[in-house]
Order: structure tokens, then sequence, then C-alpha cells
């Protein structure tokens, strides 16, 4: 049933990208789907009955937002099936521990979030939602037809059946547990030699230069970048050592939410979900998403706001899509960066959003191979950068781009203070911006 399930969302999928000639018409469609999601969620879902209220169901984005913190609270009550959060993670954490991933609560998933913000989240696929799962990531991500022979390589800390579920006849994939070795990576995609090859960008990155080094003998159809933010320095190098551009998909714990088209734009799937936005500037570029998911049932997202920062492309895009088009995603709303006022040191804190810092530091000069930015508190930088030997020569250089970075938003001039390059390892998340302490700590 299932196999029938993700050939007719594969088919619709690839269908419905014509359906609609106008964003008024997307719109439409999509508040029908929300409606039909709520008829058959309300009555399942004490949470978001309880949530509703007096409320009628069409003025659902009058809801107050909810976030990670408040979906685990109430995860119990909130999931339409009655599922514990206390049984849900100790199957999540015993195939975390074992590294088998296929052990289900009846037939329903359970995985879990990776926690880089200190909160680890829990999510439920039901078998349908998986099988409609695999057809629309296989008609979104999958290059040619889904008839030809497709060979997946797929980079994770953890597996799941939701990724499994793509395995069919002409359909191979295998799953390369980021915590394990390089060496091991390396053999077993020679072996397996993937015309597809999914992977966060710090691990691209370490088989770029595998490949540079004509250890990877591999070279894929199609390069898809995903679980981490993809920085444009290693975009670059990785596109100059495949010769190709790297694709990407934005997925996490609160569902499937864009995908590049073949020119390389991030569109989000407003297909699947309708996607609000929590503008954080005058010029209405940077936003934070509230999503609202009408593909899910098991764990209903409805106006979930996302702790992401993204980045509205405001030009059209070659392809024709009327779904929104991303710019970037930018990075968390944790990664911003949060200085005293040059003027009004006590009262106020200044932002600098974290593509900032990125700039500052890719202008300095074309040497910079990698880099890293961790703000320990107001007054201090941490800084490490790699560039082919040339780093302490080029330490003034970035000292001053990102002082005057920090100057241009008004905000006192921190301490600056550089360490040592270190590779991400252990299958933790590559986080090359990132604040390391919250307002709360220091007021």
């Amino acid at each position: 049933m299932e196999i029938v399930t993700l050939l007719w969302q594969y088919w619709m999928t690839k269908r419905l990208r014509k359906k609609w000639a106008t964003r008024s018409q997307l719109e439409a469609w999509q508040e029908q789907q929300v409606q039909k999601l709520l008829r058959t969620i309300l009555p399942r879902s004490p949470f978001y009955r309880e949530r509703f209220g007096d409320l009628l169901p069409d003025a659902w984005r009058e809801l107050a937002p909810i976030d990670k913190q408040l979906l685990m609270e109430n995860f119990s009550s909130l999931n339409t099936l009655g599922i514990h959060k206390e049984d849900a993670f100790q199957v999540a954490f015993q195939a975390e521990d074992s590294r088998d991933f296929t052990p289900q609560i009846g037939e329903v998933t359970v995985g879990l979030s990776s926690g880089t913000s200190g909160n680890r989240g829990i999510f439920l696929v039901g078998p349908q939602e998986r099988a409609r799962w695999a057809g629309m990531i296989l008609a979104k991500a999958l290059p040619g037809q889904l008839w030809n022979e497709h060979r997946i390589a797929f980079f994770l800390r953890a597996n799941s059946n939701l990724y499994t579920s793509v395995n069919r006849r002409r359909i191979r994939f295998s799953f390369f547990d980021l915590l394990h070795p390089i060496p091991e990576h390396i053999q077993r995609l020679n072996e397996f030699f993937p015309t597809v090859l999914v992977a966060p960008p710090s691990m691209l990155r370490l088989l770029a230069e595998a490949k540079q080094r004509g250890e990877l003998r591999v070279s894929p159809a199609k390069i898809i970048s995903v679980a981490e933010v993809l920085d444009l320095l290693d975009e670059v190098f990785i596109r100059q050592v495949f010769h190709q551009n790297i694709h990407q998909i934005y997925q996490c714990t609160e569902g499937f939410l864009a995908v590049t088209c073949p020119h390389g734009t991030l569109h989000v799937n407003e297909d699947i979900l309708v996607m609000e936005k929590e503008y954080l500037d005058g010029q209405k570029e940077r936003f934070y998403p509230i999503i609202t998911d009408f593909s899910r049932t098991t764990q209903p997202i409805i106006r979930y706001r996302l702790n992401d920062i993204l980045t509205e492309k405001k030009t059209a895009c070659p392809c024709g899509s009327i779904f929104t088009a991303l710019e970037k995603i930018e990075g968390r709303a944790d990664d911003v960066f949060l200085f005293r006022h040059e003027n009004q040191p006590q009262n106020r804190w200044v932002s600098v959003f974290p593509d900032f810092i990125r700039r500052a530091l890719l202008s300095t000069s074309e040497d910079i191979q990698e880099y890293k930015v961790k703000q320990m508190n107001p007054q201090l930088l941490e800084v490490s950068i790699q560039a082919e030997g040339k780093e302490e020569l080029l330490y003034e250089q970035v000292r001053s781009r990102l002082q005057e970075t920090i100057s241009q938003h008004g905000a006192q001039i921190p301490m600056i203070q550089f360490t040592l390059y270190e590779r991400v390892t252990g299958g933790k998340k590559m986080r090359r911006v990132e604040r390391m302490f919250t307002p709360s700590e220091i007021e």
C-alpha cells in the first residue's frame, strides 16, 4: 500500500507544479488544505483543540505561534495517536545508542533532532506520511526520471525509516553514519559509486578534499547539501572540485521546508505547507518562518515559529516557479551576535546578523580557506582561520574588517583574539558563526 502512496505522491508533486498560474490561486488552495487538515486533527489532538478554544478554524492565523519548547512540553497531547513523550524518547535514544534505527512505535517512525540549540526534540511520522514524504522528495530532488537507476549516498548523524523508505527496486539508498571515520566513508563511496550524494557541507568539504587528493573517485550526477548552513566559502570549494552546482534541501524536525530548483534557487515547498514571515528588519528581507504543514497529521505542525533566520529573494527565479524563493538560510536566531550600544551601553543591545560576520571574513582575503567566529561575550570574539600558512599575516586584516563591520552597526568594539582552527568531528553540526552566551547570563 505504501508503494502506491509513494507513486501517487510523486505523480501529484510533479503535476501540482503546473496547477497554479498566480500566487492568489496557490494561496486559496493552501487555505483549503489547512481547513481540511484542521477537520482531521482537531478532534484527535487535545492540545490543538484546547488551543483553538472558541476560535473558528478559518481564523487559524490568529493563533499565537508555538515553538519547540511548547511542542515538547505538550508532545503527548499534541500528537493525534496519544503516543507518550517518554515512550517516544525511549525508542529514539535506544536507536541512538545502538545505531539501529529500525524500531518504531507500532507503524510510526520516531526521529530525534540533533539538538544544536540545546533542546533535543522528537518527531513522529506515520506510514502513509512516510510514503508521501518519499514521493515528494523523489519528485523534487531526484535527477532524471523515477524509473532510472539511482544510487543515493546519504550522510547524517542518525538514520531513519523515513529515509530508507525511498529504497525501491531501481533506487538504492545507503546510509553513511557521520560518526564513522572518513577513510571508511571514502572506501564505501568508491564501492557504492553514488549517482546522488547527500551530506552536510562540513562532510561535503572533506569529501571534496579527498577527491582533490585522488582518494575519492566518485562523480555523482547531483550533490545536495543538508543539515547545516551552506557557507559560500564551502559552496565555492565543493563546486569547483566536483564541477557542478551544489543543491540544498532545507529540512528539520518540523518538516520538509524547501528545496533548490535546477537553477540552484531554494524554493519553499508551498505545495505541502504555509510559510508565514515574521520580519526582522525594516527592508523586509530577513524573517523568522512560521510553519503550518498541511501534509502532517500524526504530529501536526500549526503556526510553529522556527528559530532560523531566512533571507527572502527579491528577484524572480528563471525557473518561473511561483513558490517563495529564498536567498539564503542565514543561521539560527541564537547565533545573532549581540553587542552593547556604542552610546547607550546599559540600555540597549545591538544585533549583528551572522551574514555580516561571514561577509567580513570572506572579504578580507581569498587565501582564507576555512574560518570560525565565536562570540564568547559582548566584549570578546574568538576567531580562527585556515589560510595556507598565512594565518598570522591575515590576523590584523581580519581584526580590522570585523571591527569596521561591528562599528557600522553602532556597537562597542569588542576584543578579538585568534585561536588555532579545529575541524568539527563526531557528527556535530558545523556552525561557522556562533554565539556562546545568552543575554540573560550577563544582565
